[in-house]
């Protein structure tokens, strides 16, 4: 039963077929969020003791089914939440033929093509961020959270000679790295992670626009110096998660380099900006940075998961993560290659890279310069509509994001249950934040598909969700 006869293959991914095209073809017709329901999943799925098989097209059907009516459904045009967006065509094709070819990026002797293809792609998108090509090195991972954790490593690995040997414990003073307030919580992880513990962390103040205070910053830095810290990476950040504001990257670049710290931008999201032109002056500095975290699966539509780790040294990743042994292929030995297990976190790992290589090979680069351009649109078309109907957006970005409060009331209750009312109703999707301190509502142009009339349906619902709150409706 785990190798099927070919007849009975052709009907299976024929019934696959099926249920991606159904799913594809009605996302707009179901509930965007699903009622939630612990106890009856737990049950169903009690039933399911694999004692005995069931019939292949019998188990895609109820995968199908419980997916269909069990998650936020990400690809919804009215899905206004994180940055999930609707997947492109091919780069679902893309992990389809990943999962059956199934080449393992460990050894590049083992899968030259899907090594050289990363490769490539980590050059180039180094290059879009203005590295010089013939250093830009990179690597692909399961998203932002491990390219941020991979940042972390690296400018531990530079700053300090003896971490990739000795540790933490080489280090005779406490290191430290700074990321605003409104930064990625990934950091804090890694921290962890690393073994720096979250008392390394530095969280410095953001200023009126959102965007991490130079003179805050400073000052920190030097009471951890007087303090006998060590002070090794600086964090921008080019696109919040919460309100997508870029922090001022070329004074920060500049601030890294007199001070002697790894300086790292986390564009995981509003990185896709250097591919519109008006757009890009957003992620001036970037090109100043030592390393970048950017995710594809983010603006670039691509399925979970594809973020990658870009850096201007192409030395960095061999030092970090490098190891000998005796038991991987040897067959590209002498090659002007590099295996990416020695490149990476990650040891064995899939072909991640395919899916943002074929998107790119059908839309090119006009392509998706016309769908972020069109996202962008839609974010000015909600502005304006929630303006116009008594909302305030609370933060400055040309990115699609807005976050919003009531012109007449916004307590952080009083937001919350416009909320809930809102996601109840299973007609959008939205999120809760708080953005410098202050709650807010939050909805992200993050689909390809999302056209005005998504946008007057979101009006209305939030409309009809305050009249509710407002009159005491339950």
């Amino acid at each position: 039963m785990l190798g099927l006869p070919k007849a009975e293959r052709e009907v299976l991914w024929q019934k696959t077929i099926e249920a991606v095209e159904k799913y594809l073809e009605h996302t707009g017709s179901l509930r965007v969020s699903p009622h939630l329901d612990p106890a009856g999943l737990r049950d169903e799925l009690s039933r399911f003791d694999f004692k005995a098989p069931l019939p292949p097209c019998e188990a895609i059907d109820i995968v199908a089914r419980n997916l269909s009516a069990n998650q936020v459904h990400s690809p919804h045009p009215a899905y206004f939440g994180l940055f999930n967006p609707k997947p492109t065509s091919v780069g679902i094709a893309a992990d389809a033929l990943v999962a059956a070819f199934n080449p393992q990026l460990a050894a590049w002797s083992h899968s030259p093509f899907a090594a050289e293809v990363e490769r490539h792609l980590v050059r180039t998108f180094g290059a879009r961020f203005g590295f010089p090509l013939e250093c830009a090195d990179g690597t692909f991972c399961s998203g932002g959270a491990e390219a941020n954790h991979t940042a972390v490593l690296t400018a531990l690995a530079d700053h300090f000679p003896k971490f990739e040997s000795e540790g933490i414990v080489a280090t005779d003073k406490r290191p430290v790295l700074y990321l605003s307030s409104e930064s990625h919580h990934s950091f804090v992880k890694a921290a962890r992670a690393c073994g720096l513990g979250i008392r390394s962390v530095r969280t410095i103040a953001v200023d009126e626009s959102l965007r991490m205070d130079l003179e805050a910053l400073e000052s920190q830095l030097k009471q951890d110096r007087a303090a006998g810290s060590a002070p090794f990476l600086l964090v921008g950040t080019a696109g919040t998660t919460g309100a997508g504001i870029v922090d001022p990257l070329p004074a920060l670049a500049e601030f890294a380099r007199r001070e002697g710290l790894w300086f790292h931008v986390d564009a995981a999201w509003g990185g896709a900006s250097v591919l519109v032109p008006e757009l890009r002056p957003l992620l001036a500095g970037c090109e100043l940075a030592d390393s970048i975290t950017f995710d594809a699966h983010k603006w670039l539509s691509v399925p979970m998961g594809a973020g990658m780790f870009l850096t201007r040294h192409p030395d960095i990743l061999t030092r970090t993560f490098g190891t000998g042994n005796t038991y991987m292929p040897r067959e590209a030995a002498g090659l002007d290659v590099v295996d990416p297990y020695s490149h990476s976190m990650q040891w064995s790992r899939r072909f991640t890279g395919l899916k943002v290589f074929l998107s790119l090979l059908v839309a090119g680069w006009p392509g998706y310069e016309e769908a972020l351009r069109h996202q962008v649109t839609m974010g000015n078309l909600l502005r304006q509509r929630l303006s116009q109907e008594g909302w305030q957006a609370v933060n400055r970005t040309v990115l699609p994001v807005v976050c919003f409060v009531d012109s007449g009331r916004e307590d952080e209750p009083y937001l919350q249950s416009i909320l809930a009312r809102v996601l109840a109703t299973g007609k959008a999707w939205i999120s809760g934040a708080k953005v410098g301190g202050r709650p807010v509502l939050r909805a992200c142009i993050t689909n390809y598909d999302t056209q005005p009339d998504h946008i007057e349906g979101l009006v209305r619902v939030l409309a009809e969700a305050r009249d509710a709150v407002g009159q005491g409706v339950s």
